[in-house]
């Protein structure tokens, strides 16, 4: 075997149909092979003993360049080649990700009084995020259906007000709900989603800063990706106008919501058991 390699993201993803080219050190190319679908070359071509240069490049990626030194066998393993996606860290890899709402947040903040800030969350919702192929940020998508009844605030006759006309009136619109449009990178490790939002029977556009954190394994044998999501609404976008002012300008409940979320995702389209 002449040449052997494993292509990867940093994250550990195959990154499959990859080209691997090598050159000797007068740069005359000597082997070129595709990666197979698992990431893996394996090219059965003899080399001459000595040192040479593995270069990567795949759609999407940065290219890699690495020495890889052949011995008298004639053979060289190039190891794991890692690939950094362009425009941003990678994505987890394609597919349906779950939302795992036991282990996940969707919270909001608004100022109180004027001088400090309120927090609630929502206990009961389900998200789906669908990650694309080669180009697969621009490709995903995001879906989260939420029980607007499920506000928490810590508070049992606050909570009750939210539900009620004056703000979310969960009798009459009883699911908050987000579809996204399209995702574009926004950052080293930044995305903006697209999307729009339909909250208390009024749609409108609205863009998630979206980070992702990176993926890991979980104890029920599943691999688990981390987001955190941020943005700002205005409540008279989405005709909750309730305005109750204890002084000069002040009002009791500010105009401005800023949404926070702490997400894990789970590979697939089923949570555990």
């Amino acid at each position: 075997m002449g040449l052997t390699a494993r292509i990867r993201t940093r994250d550990g993803w195959a990154v499959p149909h990859a080209v691997v080219t090598v050159t000797d050190m007068t740069g005359r190319q000597v082997i070129r092979a595709d990666a197979d679908t698992d990431g893996l070359v394996e090219e059965a071509a003899e080399l001459v003993p000595g040192p040479y240069t593995v270069i990567v490049t795949a759609v999407g990626y940065g290219p890699s360049a690495s020495t890889a030194l052949v011995g008298a066998g004639g053979r060289a393993d190039a190891g794991t080649i890692v690939l950094t996606r362009q425009g941003g860290t990678e994505l987890p890899a394609p597919g349906t990700w779950t939302v795992d709402p036991a282990h996940s947040t969707v919270g909001a903040v608004a100022q109180h009084l004027g001088i400090s800030s309120v927090r609630g969350r929502f206990t009961d919702f389900t998200a789906r995020v669908e990650i694309g192929g080669e180009d697969g940020w621009s490709k995903s998508r995001v879906e989260a259906v939420i029980q607007a009844a499920s506000i928490d605030t810590g508070n049992q006759m606050r909570d009750g007000h939210l539900k009620s006309p004056d703000f979310l009136d969960v009798v009459n619109y009883p699911q908050i709900t987000y579809l996204s449009s399209g995702i574009e990178v926004a950052g080293e490790d930044r995305w903006t989603v697209h999307g729009d939002l339909r909250m208390h029977g009024v749609s409108r556009p609205v863009d998630l800063d979206l980070r992702y954190l990176g993926t890991g394994s979980d104890p029920w044998g599943g691999t688990r990706a981390a987001f955190t999501a941020t943005a700002e609404l205005r409540r008279e976008d989405f005709a909750m106008n309730y305005n109750q002012v204890i002084q000069a300008g002040i009002s009791a409940i500010g105009t401005k919501l800023r949404v926070e979320m702490d997400i894990q995702a789970v590979q697939g389209d089923a949570l555990p058991g």
